[in-house]
């Protein structure tokens, strides 16, 4: 029933029907019923006959016109073989090294001189008030000596207050209230269907607890991206999203906070953003919310894709610098001038980190 719903097959990118001979599928259909359920054959043909025959025939049968591969026999290995090497060939093809040529067209615009810094308008971020006691929170957490327990403690400080900071650019309505002396009076409440926040794991973990008090209830899901040993590219690993996402439906009324440590070259970035756009988030719906963000990096690319999409955060750190992770032995895949692909033989891989930050943000909280 896979290619029964034309929504469905929409999605699909290869349809396979896996088709079997109908005398066969009745010998094993008698043969597990008899010895399995204890019943007898006149009754398992009486049952084939009436319901299960006319139901394959009328809706299942049907459905192969839809198939672009109709396989004769599950354990066909010509046809296992040709849908793995297709499989294959299109995930090669759809490969896309994000961060690398993201880092590679800022390399070739600071070759050409030095450009003049975007400012936090241009980049469109909505940042917290640069106010004394923001600008100390940031200080203990730049600082490499502060210790584990007071890193965790300003930085739930610090997520309280991005948290609330997002919460503003959520839709409000007018509400009338009565106080407790009896008078009423006009405030404002949510006016939202449905609200939620998403993690990009694990340097977004951090930020969770910070939404958590300012917003009691909220379901929270996760994406969990990594960076491919060999390239730095990230990848995704893990998708666990909240039900009013999952649900296309409701994705549409649906608003996110996606939460990230911080935007360096944003790939991590726009992967996250990508995964919510196919579950049917609308752009003006998502409310990026991370502790840094680097002004010569990825941000003008995220805002360029995705204007409508909000960008709340603390701090704009104006460096991003090139570095390397060593202790990988094997050749990596670097970007060349032109934006294609080779091979260098340097042992380890390209990472880019950002100036003058706060060093691996997950590392230091959780670790």
């Amino acid at each position: 029933m896979a290619l029964h719903d034309p929504a469905l097959r929409a999605l699909y990118d290869l349809k396979i029907f896996v088709q079997a001979d109908s005398d066969l599928m009745l010998a094993r259909r008698i043969a597990r019923d008899v010895k399995e359920r204890g019943r007898s054959v006149e009754g398992v043909l009486e049952q084939y006959l009436r319901y299960v025959k006319p139901s394959f025939d009328n809706f299942v049968g049907p459905t192969a016109r839809h198939a672009d591969i109709i396989v004769p026999g599950k354990d066909n290995s010509v046809a296992i073989e040709l849908i793995s090497t297709h499989i294959r060939r299109q995930l090669e093809k759809r490969t896309r090294h994000f961060r690398r040529k993201l880092a590679a067209n800022l390399t070739r615009s600071l070759s050409r001189g030095p450009p003049r810094p975007a400012t936090n308008e241009e980049l469109g971020l909505i940042l917290l008030d640069q106010t004394r006691q923001l600008k100390g929170i940031y200080t203990v957490l730049r600082d490499a000596t502060t210790s584990r327990q007071d890193f965790i403690f300003f930085t739930d400080r610090l997520a309280t207050l991005l948290a609330e900071k997002g919460m503003e650019s959520l839709p409000y309505r007018c509400k009338e209230v009565e106080t407790p002396v009896g008078v009423k009076t006009k405030g404002k409440t949510l006016d939202v269907e449905s609200l939620c926040g998403v993690s990009i794991l694990r340097s977004g973990g951090p930020l969770e607890q910070g939404l958590r008090r300012v917003v009691n209830d909220v379901p929270i899901g996760s994406l969990l991206v990594q960076s491919d040993s060999k390239t730095g590219e990230p990848l995704l690993l893990h998708v666990m999203l909240p039900f009013c996402i999952r649900i296309r439906s409701q994705a549409e009324k649906t608003w996110v906070l996606l939460l990230d440590a911080q935007i360096g070259t944003g790939a991590s970035a726009l992967m996250a953003i990508r995964v919510l756009l196919d579950h049917g988030v609308l752009p003006s719906h998502i409310i990026f919310v991370t502790f840094l963000v680097a002004r010569t990096g990825g941000v003008s690319m995220l805002r360029r894709m995705f204007p409508e999409m909000k960008i709340v955060t603390g701090a704009v750190d104006d460096g991003l610098r090139e570095t390397w992770l060593e202790g990988i032995d094997t050749s990596v895949e670097v970007a060349d001038e032109d934006g294609t692909d080779s091979v260098s033989g340097i042992t380890g891989r390209k990472a880019w980190v950002v100036e003058p930050g706060m060093g691996q943000i997950g590392d230091r909280y959780y670790l």
